[in-house]
């Protein structure tokens, strides 16, 4: 890979990543139409570090609020806290545990079998069809602060469904929030929230692969890239409004 596919995939990842319709794809059908080789999956996921120091950025009252929050809870031991973004915190650490799970339990088949070109269309083609389905019978009447720990569970575990390239990690995860009759600006918001740690976490695993290619430069071009487009994206528009609705 050289610097100026890294670019390109870069502005891919930061145009395609908050959107539901699956960066990781876009990341693996992109190069072959261009007749490039695979990133692979250790690229993929450390190129995200741009798009998410972006939403680090654009989250950062939230997340003061819900780490101060949390940190309090913690260390009060509170069994069931009344602070919502004490509440918040914790249900983004249960939604994490699925895809650090199931991550690690698949390694192998992330890496390799899960990235073939016929799965990925076929899972951008199904999924599509679930979307369609979860905007048509939602009931959009419960909002963030309604959230449950059996809602952050099974959010979670949908999350864990964008392990396979052509599942959308936030298609997949404001699809059921649908399901469960969140209301979009709701649901795009903790689905945002529930993302950073898994992203942080699989860049921080494949982080010494990429060093130990050689391929720190590329993967800096790239993530820069997508972390600027994601910006100037945020920058222009309200993203919860503009990507999801009201």
């Amino acid at each position: 890979m050289d610097a100026l596919q890294a670019i390109v995939l870069g502005i891919v990842q930061g145009l395609t990543e908050f959107l539901p319709v699956s960066s990781t794809a876009h990341l693996r059908i992109i190069p072959a139409f261009f007749g490039w080789d695979d990133p692979g999956a250790a690229f993929t996921a450390v190129v995200q570090l741009g798009t998410v120091a972006a939403v680090l950025v654009y989250f950062r009252r939230d997340l003061w609020n819900i780490a101060s929050a949390w940190m309090r809870s913690a260390l009060a031991r509170e069994r069931s806290p009344q602070d919502p973004d004490a509440r918040l915190g914790w249900y983004i650490i249960l939604g994490t545990i699925p895809i650090a799970v199931l991550g690690l339990a698949f390694k192998n088949q992330i890496e390799d079998e899960f990235r073939t070109l016929e799965l990925v269309g076929s899972a951008l083609i199904l999924f599509s069809f679930v979307m369609l389905r979860a905007e048509a019978v939602s009931r959009r009447n419960r909002e963030l602060s309604e959230i449950t720990r059996r809602d952050a569970w099974i959010i979670g575990g949908f999350q864990a469904l964008a392990l396979v390239p052509g599942v959308s990690r936030s298609g997949a995860t404001i699809t059921i929030a649908l399901f469960l009759g969140l209301r979009r600006p709701a649901a795009a918001r903790f689905i945002f929230l529930l993302a950073i740690p898994a992203i942080l976490a699989a860049a921080a695993k494949e982080a010494p692969k990429m060093i130990k290619a050689g391929m720190v430069g590329d993967v800096k071009s790239g993530s820069d890239a997508a972390g600027k487009r994601f910006a100037t994206r945020a920058r222009q528009h309200d993203m919860l409004a503009c990507m999801y609705g009201g």
